[in-house]
Protein backbone atom coordinates (compact mmCIF):
# COMPACT_ATOMS: atom_id res chain seq x y z
CA UNK A 1 0.00 0.00 0.00
CA UNK A 2 1.25 3.45 -0.93
CA UNK A 3 1.65 6.24 1.61
CA UNK A 4 -0.10 9.58 1.20
CA UNK A 5 2.42 12.30 2.01
CA UNK A 6 1.78 15.99 2.65
CA UNK A 7 4.85 18.07 1.81
CA UNK A 8 5.18 21.84 1.81
CA UNK A 9 7.39 24.86 2.39
CA UNK A 10 6.11 26.76 5.41
CA UNK A 11 6.99 29.91 7.29
CA UNK A 12 8.03 29.77 10.93
CA UNK A 13 4.52 30.90 11.88
CA UNK A 14 2.86 28.17 9.81
CA UNK A 15 1.87 29.77 6.49
CA UNK A 16 2.48 28.57 2.92
CA UNK A 17 1.76 31.95 1.36
CA UNK A 18 1.56 35.51 2.61
CA UNK A 19 -1.57 37.68 2.81
CA UNK A 20 -1.16 38.69 -0.86
CA UNK A 21 -0.97 35.06 -2.01
CA UNK A 22 2.80 35.14 -2.63
CA UNK A 23 5.03 32.21 -1.79
CA UNK A 24 8.26 33.54 -3.31
CA UNK A 25 9.65 34.07 0.20
CA UNK A 26 10.80 30.44 0.48
CA UNK A 27 14.54 29.83 0.41
CA UNK A 28 15.34 28.20 -2.89
CA UNK A 29 18.87 27.11 -3.66
CA UNK A 30 20.60 24.08 -5.16
CA UNK A 31 20.44 22.21 -1.87
CA UNK A 32 16.66 22.62 -1.45
CA UNK A 33 16.06 21.87 -5.16
CA UNK A 34 18.08 18.67 -4.74
CA UNK A 35 16.01 17.79 -1.67
CA UNK A 36 12.68 18.34 -3.47
CA UNK A 37 13.89 16.40 -6.52
CA UNK A 38 15.01 13.49 -4.35
CA UNK A 39 11.74 13.63 -2.40
CA UNK A 40 9.60 13.60 -5.54
CA UNK A 41 11.57 11.01 -7.52
CA UNK A 42 9.79 7.96 -5.96
CA UNK A 43 6.33 9.62 -6.00
CA UNK A 44 3.96 8.01 -8.50
CA UNK A 45 1.07 10.47 -8.25
CA UNK A 46 0.74 14.11 -7.22
CA UNK A 47 -2.62 15.30 -5.89
CA UNK A 48 -2.99 19.07 -6.30
CA UNK A 49 -5.48 21.79 -5.67
CA UNK A 50 -6.06 24.08 -8.66
CA UNK A 51 -3.85 26.96 -7.58
CA UNK A 52 -0.86 24.78 -6.73
CA UNK A 53 -1.24 22.91 -10.01
CA UNK A 54 -1.31 26.18 -11.95
CA UNK A 55 2.01 27.10 -10.33
CA UNK A 56 3.59 23.66 -10.74
CA UNK A 57 2.64 23.23 -14.41
CA UNK A 58 5.60 25.50 -15.17
CA UNK A 59 7.73 22.35 -14.81
CA UNK A 60 6.03 20.75 -17.82
CA UNK A 61 8.36 22.74 -20.10
CA UNK A 62 10.89 24.27 -17.71
CA UNK A 63 13.83 22.25 -18.98
CA UNK A 64 13.10 22.90 -22.66
CA UNK A 65 15.75 25.62 -22.83
CA UNK A 66 19.39 24.78 -22.34
CA UNK A 67 19.76 27.87 -20.14
CA UNK A 68 18.23 26.05 -17.16
CA UNK A 69 20.70 24.66 -14.61
CA UNK A 70 20.88 20.86 -14.46
CA UNK A 71 19.34 20.78 -10.98
CA UNK A 72 16.17 22.47 -12.32
CA UNK A 73 16.12 20.30 -15.44
CA UNK A 74 16.22 17.19 -13.23
CA UNK A 75 13.37 18.55 -11.09
CA UNK A 76 11.30 19.15 -14.24
CA UNK A 77 11.95 15.60 -15.52
CA UNK A 78 10.98 14.17 -12.13
CA UNK A 79 7.78 16.23 -12.02
CA UNK A 80 6.76 15.17 -15.52
CA UNK A 81 7.33 11.47 -14.76
CA UNK A 82 4.50 11.33 -12.20
CA UNK A 83 0.75 11.13 -12.71
CA UNK A 84 -1.12 14.23 -11.59
CA UNK A 85 -4.69 14.63 -10.32
CA UNK A 86 -6.01 18.17 -9.95
CA UNK A 87 -8.99 18.78 -7.68
CA UNK A 88 -10.91 21.76 -9.00
CA UNK A 89 -14.47 22.82 -9.72
CA UNK A 90 -13.32 25.67 -11.99
CA UNK A 91 -10.32 24.44 -14.00
CA UNK A 92 -11.54 23.69 -17.51
CA UNK A 93 -8.50 21.89 -18.93
CA UNK A 94 -5.06 20.74 -17.88
CA UNK A 95 -1.80 21.94 -19.42
CA UNK A 96 0.36 18.91 -18.73
CA UNK A 97 0.60 15.29 -19.78
CA UNK A 98 -0.44 12.47 -17.46
CA UNK A 99 -2.92 14.79 -15.70
CA UNK A 100 -6.64 14.59 -15.03
CA UNK A 101 -9.19 16.75 -13.22
CA UNK A 102 -11.43 15.59 -10.39
CA UNK A 103 -14.30 17.92 -9.50
CA UNK A 104 -14.82 16.75 -5.89
CA UNK A 105 -12.65 15.42 -3.10
CA UNK A 106 -13.54 11.75 -2.63
CA UNK A 107 -11.88 10.13 0.40
CA UNK A 108 -12.86 6.62 -0.72
CA UNK A 109 -11.31 7.14 -4.15
CA UNK A 110 -8.06 8.23 -2.48
CA UNK A 111 -8.16 5.18 -0.17
CA UNK A 112 -8.51 2.97 -3.26
CA UNK A 113 -5.65 4.82 -4.96
CA UNK A 114 -3.44 4.22 -1.91
CA UNK A 115 -4.34 0.52 -1.92
CA UNK A 116 -3.68 0.05 -5.63
CA UNK A 117 -0.56 2.22 -6.07
CA UNK A 118 2.91 0.77 -6.05
CA UNK A 119 4.53 4.18 -5.56
CA UNK A 120 3.78 6.73 -2.86
CA UNK A 121 1.40 9.65 -3.44
CA UNK A 122 1.96 13.27 -2.46
CA UNK A 123 -0.74 15.80 -1.78
CA UNK A 124 -0.22 19.53 -2.12
CA UNK A 125 -2.30 22.55 -1.39
CA UNK A 126 -3.38 23.12 2.19
CA UNK A 127 -7.12 22.98 1.56
CA UNK A 128 -6.92 19.67 -0.29
CA UNK A 129 -4.44 18.28 2.25
CA UNK A 130 -6.69 19.50 5.07
CA UNK A 131 -9.58 17.48 3.64
CA UNK A 132 -7.31 14.42 3.46
CA UNK A 133 -6.14 15.02 7.05
CA UNK A 134 -9.73 15.29 8.26
CA UNK A 135 -10.51 11.99 6.51
CA UNK A 136 -7.51 10.30 8.20
CA UNK A 137 -5.71 9.66 4.90
CA UNK A 138 -2.34 11.34 5.50
CA UNK A 139 0.47 8.98 6.50
CA UNK A 140 3.44 11.37 6.61
CA UNK A 141 4.25 15.09 6.60
CA UNK A 142 7.42 16.64 5.19
CA UNK A 143 7.64 20.29 6.16
CA UNK A 144 10.43 22.63 5.10
CA UNK A 145 10.37 25.25 7.82
CA UNK A 146 11.71 28.55 6.45
CA UNK A 147 13.24 31.19 8.75
CA UNK A 148 10.65 33.86 8.07
CA UNK A 149 7.55 35.08 9.90
CA UNK A 150 4.76 36.15 7.53
CA UNK A 151 2.23 37.29 10.11
CA UNK A 152 -0.73 35.99 8.10
CA UNK A 153 -1.79 34.37 4.87
CA UNK A 154 -2.81 30.83 3.98
CA UNK A 155 -2.16 28.34 6.75
CA UNK A 156 -0.20 25.16 6.00
CA UNK A 157 -2.27 23.10 8.43
CA UNK A 158 -6.02 23.32 9.00
CA UNK A 159 -7.62 24.86 12.06
CA UNK A 160 -9.72 22.69 14.36
CA UNK A 161 -7.94 19.45 13.52
CA UNK A 162 -5.84 17.50 15.95
CA UNK A 163 -3.24 14.92 14.89
CA UNK A 164 -0.46 13.19 16.74
CA UNK A 165 2.84 13.03 14.90
CA UNK A 166 6.09 11.18 15.45
CA UNK A 167 9.28 12.90 14.31
CA UNK A 168 11.16 10.49 12.02
CA UNK A 169 13.93 12.74 10.73
CA UNK A 170 15.18 16.28 10.59
CA UNK A 171 17.74 18.02 8.44
CA UNK A 172 19.17 21.53 8.45
CA UNK A 173 19.84 23.26 5.12
CA UNK A 174 21.93 26.28 4.16
CA UNK A 175 20.13 29.51 4.85
CA UNK A 176 18.40 28.17 7.97
CA UNK A 177 15.68 25.98 6.39
CA UNK A 178 14.88 22.90 8.48
CA UNK A 179 13.24 19.76 7.05
CA UNK A 180 10.92 18.00 9.50
CA UNK A 181 9.72 14.51 8.55
CA UNK A 182 6.78 13.18 10.57
CA UNK A 183 4.71 10.04 10.61
CA UNK A 184 1.05 10.42 11.53
CA UNK A 185 0.16 8.32 14.56
CA UNK A 186 -3.26 6.71 14.29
Amino acid sequence: MAKLIYANNISLDGYIEDERGNFDWGISNDETYAFWTGFQRPIGTFLYGRRLYENMVYWETADAGSDQPEIKQEFARTWRAAEKIVYSRTLQAVSSASTRIEREFDAEAIRRLKESSVADISIGGPELAGQAMSAGLIDECHLLLNPIVLGGGKRALPNNLGMRLELLDEHRFQGGVVHLHYRVIV
